[in-house]
C-alpha cells in the first residue's frame, strides 16, 4: 500500500495500539507525541494522512492542523482528528478548523480504518485504489501484477514499489531523496545512486515492447512518471 499514516497522539498506549493496528493493515506509521513534533515529522517527509489528536501538549491538534492547512505543501494532506469531545459545537469547531473526518474516543479501529479509507478514496483516490492507471501502464494492487499495453510486465519488488509510488502521483517531480524515503524507508541507509540504478531497470522493463519512455528525468531535480 505504501500509505504513509502520522499518528499525533500524546497517550503512549493509544499510539502504540494505532501504530501496531495500522501497521498490520499494511499502513506505513509515523508517531509523533506532540504538536511540535509532527510539524518536524511532516517537514521531513509529507505524510498522506495525519491522524490528529485533539488535546497534545506544547500546540493543540487544533493549532496543528490550522497549521497544515495555511502552507500550500500541507493544505491537501487529509487530516482525522480524535477527540472526546462529542458534542456537537466541538465536532463542528473540528471541521471548520480544516479536518476531514471527526472521530469521538472511545472508537474501534475498523471504524477508524473504514474512516481513513473513506477519506481516502475521497480526497487522494489513487491512494485507495484497488489499480492505479497512467496511459497504457496498470498495476493491480489486489493481484501485485503490472501491464502495459495489454502485456504483463514482470517486476522485481523495489521496482514494483518505485512504480506503485510514482504512478499514485502522475506528473509530479520526485527528487532521489524523496524516492529513497518513499520507496525504501528514511530509516534505510541506501545510496542515492541506487535510485537510478532501479529507474534504469523499471524502464527497461517498462519499455520492453518499444513503447515511448513514460519516465521523464529531470536534470537536477529527479524523476516524474508522464
Amino acid at each position: 500500500m505504501n500509505t504513509d499514516v502520522l499518528v499525533v497522539e500524546d497517550e503512549d498506549a493509544l499510539a502504540t495500539l494505532l501504530q501496531y493496528n495500522l501497521e498490520k493493515e499494511g499502513y506505513r506509521v509515523r508517531v509523533a507525541e506532540d504538536g511540535e513534533a509532527a510539524g518536524l515529522l511532516v517537514d521531513e517527509r509529507l505524510p498522506d494522512v495525519v491522524i490528529l489528536d485533539w488535546m497534545l501538549p506544547k500546540v493543540s491538534g487544533v493549532e496543528v492542523c490550522r497549521r497544515l492547512r495555511s502552507r500550500p505543501e500541507t493544505r491537501n494532506i487529509p487530516v482525522i482528528m480524535l477527540s472526546a469531545r462529542g458534542e456537537e459545537s466541538d465536532r463542528v469547531r473540528g471541521l471548520e478548523t480544516g479536518a476531514d473526518d471527526y472521530v469521538v474516543k472511545p472508537f474501534s479501529m475498523n471504524e477508524l480504518t473504514a474512516r481513513i479509507r473513506a477519506v481516502l478514496r475521497r480526497i487522494r483516490p489513487g491512494l485507495a485504489a484497488d489499480q492505479l492507471a497512467s496511459g497504457d501502464i496498470v498495476l493491480d494492487r489486489v493481484a501485485r501484477r503490472v501491464r502495459r499495453a495489454g502485456c504483463e510486465i514482470h517486476l522485481g519488488p523495489t521496482e514494483y514499489r518505485l512504480l506503485e509510488h510514482l504512478l499514485q502521483h502522475p506528473g509530479r517531480v520526485f527528487s532521489r531523496e524523496q524516492l529513497l524515503d518513499a520507496v525504501w524507508g528514511s530509516d534505510v541507509y541506501v545510496e542515492m545512486r541506487t535510485v537510478d540504478v532501479h529507474v534504469g531497470r523499471l524502464r527497461k522493463s517498462l519499455n520492453l515492447g518499444g513503447q515511448p519512455d513514460p519516465i521523464r528525468t529531470v536534470r537536477s531535480a529527479g524523476y516524474a512518471l508522464e
